[in-house]
């Protein structure tokens, strides 16, 4: 499944299994939390895609490389 999330005006598509709903609101909580994390609302700027796997974001930046963020 898919879905849409906006962050500091950047939105990204989510690509997630139907069976891990929960984790997208982990998802969203752990970017409130970095809401003031300046080095990391630099880095958004650049991602072009998420993929959770049950409680991992990958974040895919635009040139192909990926950053791990765990979300609980």
């Amino acid at each position: 499944m898919t879905k849409i999330i906006t962050f500091k005006k950047h939105s990204v598509p989510v690509h997630y299994p139907s069976e891990q709903v929960t984790y997208i609101d982990l998802l969203h909580t752990k970017l409130l939390e970095m809401e003031y994390n300046f080095d990391f609302r630099k880095k958004w700027k650049r991602i072009s895609s998420v993929e959770m796997i049950r409680d991992v974001a990958i974040l895919q930046y635009n040139d192909g490389t990926k950053l791990y963020m765990e979300v609980c």
